[in-house]
C-alpha cells in the first residue's frame, strides 16, 4: 500500500478525491488532514470514513504537518481558502492558509523527501477576452484579480521555487471551475440549485456574461490520478472539460433542468473585479497522459448534480441560511 496524505480532504474537491481514490485506486492508504473550517465537513467523508484515517488539524501547524508527512509516501495538497467573495471581504485567512500553509507543507516534504502534488486554479492567470478564442496554457503569465487568486498564484510559485531550489519532487495542476456533489452552497451552481429547491429565485451577478469552463469534480480527480501516475516531475498540467458557458447560460440551464422558466432569476450587484472569461488549453494532459472527461457535456453532469442536491438536503440545508445572510450583507 502507498501511504497518501490528502490535505483539505474534507472540502468539496478533496472529499470527492478521497471517495474517487477509494473506488478506483485501492492501492492507496489514505490519511486526511483538514482544519474543518466552515467549508470542510466530516459528513462529506461519511461514505468512506472507515477505510481512511482522519486528523483534525491546521495546515499551518508545523509540528503536526511534519509528523503526518513523515508517515506518507505522497501528499496531495487541496487545503486552501477558495471563495472569491470571502477573500474580497477578508483576505487574511487566504494569506494564512494558501501561502503560509503551503510553505509549511513544502518544508515538511523537503525534510522527508516526499512527493507532492499541488492543486491550483486557472484563476491565477487572470481572465480572457470573452470574444476571443484564446486559452490559458501552462506558460501563460500569472495575472490574478482577487486576494484568493493572488494567494493561489503565490502558492504555485512557492511550489515551483522549492522544486527548483531544493529538488523537491512536485507536480502541479490548475483546473477550471468544478461542480458536483458536496460543493458548499456559497458556490455558484449549488447556490442556484438550492435556491430553487427552497422555492427561491436564483441570483445572477450583473448581466451574467462572465464565461467559465465547467469540469465535473470526478473528471478533475481522474486527471489528478493520471498526473500522480505518469506526470513528469516539475511539470504543470491544465485541466478543463472544454465546455464553456456564461453564468446566464448556466442559470438558464439549471432552470430548464428543474422545470422553471428561463427568466426566473434575480439580478444582483456584480462582484468587484469579476473576471470575464476562463478557458484552459488541455492539449498537454490529453496528449501526454491520455485524459478525457467523462462529462464532456455539462448538461449530463449538471443533471446528476441537481439530483444529488435534491436527495441530500440533510447535507446542505443547515449551511444555507448562514450563507445567504453573508450574501445579503455583501449585497450579492
Amino acid at each position: 500500500m502507498t501511504k497518501m496524505l490528502v490535505t483539505g480532504g474534507a472540502g468539496f474537491i478533496g472529499a470527492n478525491f478521497v471517495a474517487y481514490t477509494l473506488r478506483c485506486h485501492p492501492e492507496y492508504e489514505i490519511h486526511v488532514l483538514d482544519a474543518l473550517t466552515y467549508a470542510g465537513d466530516r459528513s462529506s467523508l461519511a461514505e468512506c470514513a472507515h477505510p481512511i484515517r482522519f486528523t483534525h488539524g491546521d495546515i499551518c501547524d508545523a509540528a503536526l504537518v511534519d509528523r503526518l508527512v513523515a508517515d506518507a509516501d505522497i501528499v496531495v495538497h487541496f487545503a486552501a481558502e477558495s471563495h472569491v467573495d470571502n477573500s474580497l471581504d477578508d483576505p487574511g485567512p487566504f494569506f494564512r492558509s494558501n501561502l503560509l500553509g503551503t510553505y509549511t507543507l513544502l518544508e515538511a516534504v523537503r525534510r522527508h523527501d516526499v512527493r507532492l502534488h499541488h492543486i491550483s486554479t486557472d484563476e491565477v492567470f487572470g481572465d480572457l477576452d470573452p470574444d476571443s478564442a484564446d486559452k490559458f496554457t501552462e506558460h501563460t503569465a500569472y495575472d490574478p484579480s482577487s486576494p484568493y487568486s493572488a494567494t493561489k498564484a503565490g502558492s504555485d510559485l512557492l511550489v515551483r521555487a522549492w522544486a527548483r531550489s531544493y529538488g523537491v519532487a512536485v507536480t502541479l495542476s490548475n483546473c477550471a471551475n468544478n461542480y458536483g456533489p458536496y460543493q458548499h452552497v456559497e458556490k455558484f451552481i449549488p447556490r442556484q440549485v438550492t435556491n430553487l429547491l427552497l422555492g427561491e429565485r436564483p441570483k445572477l451577478y450583473g448581466a451574467g456574461l462572465n464565461v467559465r469552463e465547467w469540469t465535473h469534480v470526478d473528471d478533475h480527480n481522474a486527471a489528478v490520478h493520471l498526473v500522480l501516475r505518469d506526470g513528469r516531475l516539475g511539470n504543470t498540467y491544465l485541466i478543463g472539460s472544454g465546455d464553456e458557458r456564461s453564468n446566464k447560460q448556466i442559470i438558464e440551464l439549471v432552470l430548464e433542468l428543474m422545470g422553471q422558466p428561463a427568466d426566473f432569476y434575480q439580478q444582483v450587484s456584480d462582484r468587484p473585479g469579476h473576471d470575464l472569461r476562463y478557458s484552459n488549453d488541455t492539449t498537454k494532459i490529453r496528449t501526454e497522459l491520455g485524459w478525457r472527461p467523462e462529462f464532456g457535456d455539462l448538461r449530463d453532469g449538471l443533471a446528476a448534480t441537481i439530483d444529488w442536491y435534491r436527495d441530500h438536503e440533510w447535507w446542505w440545508k443547515a449551511r444555507k441560511a448562514a450563507t445567504e445572510e453573508r450574501y445579503r450583507r455583501l449585497n450579492r
